[in-house]
This record gives structure tokens, C-alpha cells and sequence, in this order.
């Protein structure tokens, strides 16, 4: 056997509490004009406040961009980038959730390459490195902080659209659990359901063989070794944590568990690339305005039950990982339960167990799983095969919340 991966990641990784004191070191180094990207949520708390103050004090300017939206509507984009021209940054600092963090690398491209953002949708439209990006989360679910992927709403488009570059990844990713302790537990669990799918999908996501010029053709290749080792570390911290700091905002070594998670699943992912449950929740989304993490996890244990008979070992894994024993369980009874898991687990945070529910309104069935297989990208990297019957099968169960009796 061959090995074969790839991994791309920022230069600089720092995680743990009290790491955002270390933004102005970092910023320093790369110039003396900031733009910073968040919203205005996070823009009136007392610790960004003071993460300006510091800024300021290591004679770094700073031009505030604190209209970040959810889903990052596309021309809102245009409009900080329109300002920021202006200020001349040196760099872009992005300081918040996934939509933050999306909006500070479309920033920094399309002020580094110009255009407009629809110019480069897709893999490797972007044609070089741009204003560097040092990324701070302030939830822990996106992985954004480390990936090559930037997910904005275009409004002549029906589902969100992707861009993929190996140059939108942050030149720093500065990970402080701190900052993850006001998130309420709702959003707790919705991003942590989002980082354990990111980690699933990357780690039960199709090996693609090993030709060398795989990662030159595409951001998204297909599982490997180090990407598996990132997930399942991803894996293990959620499984152990994800519920605690659902229960327990206040707990400090759930919260650094849970960021550390997401932060290791955005590893995994960012070069492996997620599959099924993301592309049915692409249309889904699109349909119930539904929050992105809720969506994928109430897809999650359907599509893990729809891989089952194709990715039996990686579940019993993840099963492993999850804190699962086997004693006396075959490899097929190790997938049952850790699938069995996986729906306890979001069942205790509060995750909505069907589609019905999330609203997705009975006659679009057929349109979603039209639009779900029309996502390649995200398709061909699932390890079971679909066809439309498939996908139309797979929809009905997560519509009806029949997870018992649904076989494929």
C-alpha cells in the first residue's frame, strides 16, 4: 500500500485561553493597517473592545466592519470592500462566527484581485494569494478559521454558493475558548453538530487513489491519513464534550474541548471534504432558512445509516472514538451503535430529528433530492454511490424521522 495526503492549513495554528492577547504580535508582523471583520453582536461586547485597544496600542490602524450578516449576502461584500479600498489594509482580521470569517476572505480577495465575487465561484478560480487573514472564531462549529472555503448567499441563485482556493486560507488562526463562553446553548449545540458532521463526513468521505496531480485539480480530495487523524481527534473531543457544554456554558475545559473539536474537524475537512448530509442541506436550507450546523446534523444519522454497508469500518471507529465498547460486537453491531449514538447525542442538545420539522414542506421532496444529487462535488465524495431513487429514498426517511426502519 501507498500512502497518499494532503493537508493545507494555515501558517500559524494558536489555541487556548487567553490566546486573543496575541492578535496585535501576530497583526504586527504582517503590517500596520487592519481592516476587521465582524458583527455587531460581537462588536459591542467588552472583549472586542479591548482587542481594539491592544490593537491600537501596537500602532496598528484599524477600520471596523461591523455589518458582517448572516449567510454573507453577496453584495454586502462589495460594500465593505468599496470602504476598505479607501483605508489601504495591509491585512484583514476577522474576529466571529463562520459568516465573519467568510466575509473577511472575500474581503481580502476581491480587494487584492478585484471583480466581482461571482467571478470566482468554484475551485481554483482565484489567482493568488491575497491580503493576509489572521482568523479569530468566536463560536466553535464552521472550522472556517482553517479552511480554503468561503460560503456566501447569492441572491440570483437558489442555494448558497461556495469558493475554493487554496489562498483563502488565514495566514493565522488564533483560537481562544474564552470567547466561546457567552454563546448561548442553542448556538452551542448547533456549531458543535456542525463540527462532529464536518468530522464524520471527512472521515467516512471515499479515498480517491494517488495520483499526484489530485490536489492540483481539486481543494476537496477525498479521506487520507492525516485527514482521518484530524477527524477522529475531532471526533473524540465533541463526543466527550459537545453535551456537557451544551448543559454547562460556564464549563471552561468542555468549552476548550469543543473549539479544539471544530477547529480539528475544519483540518479534516478542509482538505477531505464533506458529502451527503451537506449537499441535502444546501436545497434545504435554501427552502426552511434554517441555520446551516441544525441543518446537516438532523441529516447526519440518515446518511451514516444510508453508508452503513459501505463504510461499516469507519463507523466502528468513530464508534471507538465516540467512547463506545466493543466487547462482543461485530464490526456491522459497532456501526448500529455508534449510529444510535451519534442520534442520542443530538437528541440530548436539542437537534430537530426530521426534515418535517425543520419545515421543509412536503411537495419539495422531489426538487430537494434533485438539486442534493445535482452537488458533485459534495456527491462524489460520499462512499456509497447515489441515484435519484436513492436520494429520494434517503429524504423521505429524514423527512419522516424514520430512522428504524429506514434500509437502503
Amino acid at each position: 500500500m501507498s500512502l497518499f495526503a494532503a493537508v493545507r492549513l494555515p501558517r500559524e495554528i494558536l489555541f487556548g485561553k487567553g490566546q486573543r492577547h496575541v492578535i496585535p504580535t501576530v497583526a504586527a508582523r504582517l503590517g500596520r493597517r487592519a481592516l476587521v471583520c465582524t458583527d455587531e453582536r460581537f462588536a459591542a461586547t467588552v472583549a472586542f473592545a479591548e482587542i481594539m485597544a491592544a490593537l491600537e496600542g501596537a500602532s496598528i490602524d484599524v477600520l471596523v466592519h461591523d455589518r458582517v450578516q448572516p449567510d454573507v449576502p453577496r453584495d454586502t461584500v462589495a460594500v465593505c470592500v468599496e470602504v476598505a479600498r479607501e483605508f489601504a489594509p495591509d491585512m484583514v482580521i476577522a474576529i466571529g462566527g463562520g459568516s465573519c470569517l467568510d466575509m473577511a476572505k472575500c474581503a481580502a480577495l476581491l480587494i487584492s484581485h478585484g471583480g466581482l465575487l461571482q467571478d470566482y465561484y468554484g475551485e481554483f478560480k482565484v489567482p493568488g494569494p491575497t491580503l493576509p487573514l489572521i482568523a479569530v472564531p468566536t463560536t466553535a462549529g464552521t472550522g472556517s478559521e482553517v479552511t480554503p472555503v468561503a460560503v456566501i448567499s447569492d441572491p440570483d441563485r437558489t442555494l448558497k454558493v461556495g469558493i475554493s482556493s487554496p489562498h483563502l486560507i488565514a495566514a493565522a488562526a488564533i483560537c481562544d475558548p474564552e470567547l466561546t463562553m457567552t454563546c448561548p446553548p442553542g448556538l452551542t449545540a448547533i456549531a458543535g453538530a456542525d463540527a462532529l458532521t464536518h468530522a464524520i463526513e471527512a472521515f467516512t468521505a471515499v479515498r480517491r487513489g494517488t495520483d499526484p496531480s489530485l490536489p492540483q485539480q481539486h481543494v476537496f480530495i477525498g479521506k487520507s491519513a492525516l485527514t482521518d487523524h484530524f477527524a477522529l481527534l475531532a471526533i473524540k473531543l465533541l463526543g466527550r464534550s459537545l453535551e456537557k457544554a451544551y448543559r454547562d456554558p460556564a464549563d471552561e475545559d468542555a468549552r476548550a474541548d469543543v473549539m479544539m473539536g471544530a477547529l480539528a474537524a475544519g483540518c479534516a475537512f478542509g482538505t477531505a471534504g464533506t458529502a451527503a448530509a451537506h449537499a441535502v442541506q444546501y436545497p434545504v436550507g435554501a427552502l426552511t432558512h434554517t441555520a446551516h450546523g441544525l441543518g446537516v446534523a438532523t441529516m447526519l444519522p440518515y446518511v451514516m445509516k444510508y453508508n452503513r454497508v459501505a463504510a461499516a469500518t469507519e463507523m466502528t471507529e468513530i464508534g471507538l472514538a465516540l467512547g463506545l465498547d466493543r466487547r462482543d460486537r461485530s464490526t456491522g453491531e459497532m456501526a448500529g451503535a455508534t449510529i444510535d449514538e451519534i442520534g442520542r447525542l443530538f437528541g440530548a442538545i436539542g437537534i430537530t430529528p426530521s426534515l418535517a420539522k425543520l419545515g421543509l414542506p412536503a411537495d419539495k421532496l422531489d426538487w430537494t433530492a434533485e438539486q442534493a444529487l445535482g452537488i458533485d462535488r459534495l456527491i462524489k465524495n460520499n462512499p456509497r454511490p447515489f441515484d435519484l431513487a436513492a436520494m429520494r429514498g434517503l429524504i423521505q426517511a429524514a423527512y419522516d424521522g424514520d430512522l428504524a426502519t429506514y434500509v437502503m
